[in-house]
């Protein structure tokens, strides 16, 4: 299928690696101008490597969001390399690196990683949206988390962020629906990443397994317990990368202010709370992304 996105110029933040260097590979693919975002040169330049060996197109800026003269410089330095931006995908964030719960939890986390996600977004969508409300066509996508709608008893900060970029999502989709821009938001469930092959691999050893032994008896027999996922498999980035692709393309055009769930049908749907009290381990799950 063509998702007629030859040409588009999309805006990746936090591209240099994981979900977010999938996502600017899938859009590269698709014969989109993709700007790779990160902090780190040598990580960023891989990846537009790796796109232009495929025969992609590439272009690298670097710099810290939660810092807006940044964001101001590497956005002038997107343009000048790529054009216009059409397309933004708000993948940058991430939870903070020691892992608070109510025990401990303080609000200097929260206000860091409020910053690092939902702030991070706003800075880059807010001086992105003129140009896309002046062409009248723009897609804005905003990478969340099933912690947003189905937080475990850890980590409240960064679910509670989750949740702030779904409520932003919404909201901004109603604020510009009408001038050919659509917002959505994407919640991946446990999507196997660098993070998550070692935990997984700790987690074998620890029930007999080899840490080198094949994937699919791994995951088989680690992923019951991080998390129940009904399809009963890890998710790849490439099925986030599928999802943003065609939400971004005008195949999508009527669909706007959505937050789709890429989950292997691990949250329950419709509102079925029935689903949510028959799993004992809710409050226990954990999500590794």
């Amino acid at each position: 299928m063509d998702l007629q996105l030859d040409g588009k110029k999309v805006l990746v933040t936090g591209s240099s690696k994981g979900i977010g260097a999938g996502i600017a590979s899938k859009f590269a693919l698709e014969g989109a101008i993709v700007i790779v975002h990160g902090r780190d040169r040598m990580q960023a330049d891989e990846v537009a490597h790796a796109i232009a060996g495929q025969g992609g197109r590439a272009h690298v800026v670097l710099g810290d969001l939660t810092d807006d003269h940044a964001v101001e410089n590497l956005l002038d330095d997107a343009t000048r390399q790529a054009g216009t931006i059409d397309i933004l995908i708000n993948n940058a964030g991430g939870s903070s690196a020691v892992k608070e719960d109510w025990t401990a939890t303080r609000p200097a986390t929260w206000a860091a990683t409020y910053d690092r996600n939902v702030l991070a977004a706003l800075r880059v969508t807010s001086r992105l949206l003129p140009t896309m409300r002046q062409a009248r066509w723009g897609r804005i996508i905003n990478i969340s988390s099933l912690a947003a709608t189905m937080p475990p008893a850890g980590g409240p900060d960064y679910a509670a962020c989750k949740a702030a970029i779904n409520a932003m999502t919404a909201s901004l989709a109603k604020a510009v629906a009408a001038e050919g821009i659509t917002v959505n938001a994407i919640s991946p469930g446990t999507i196997h990443s660098a993070t998550l092959d070692r935990k997984f691999r700790a987690a074998a050893l620890e029930h007999g397994l080899e840490a080198d032994a094949p994937w699919a008896m791994i995951e088989r027999t680690v992923l019951p317990l991080f998390a129940q996922v009904p399809v009963g498999r890890v998710g790849q980035v490439d099925d986030i990368a599928n999802a943003a692709a065609f939400l971004a393309s005008p195949l999508a055009a009527y669909i706007t202010g959505s937050n789709l769930r890429v989950d292997g049908g691990m949250s329950p749907g419709l509102g079925n709370k029935s689903a949510v009290t028959r799993r004992k381990d809710v409050t226990s799950m954990r999500y590794v992304l």
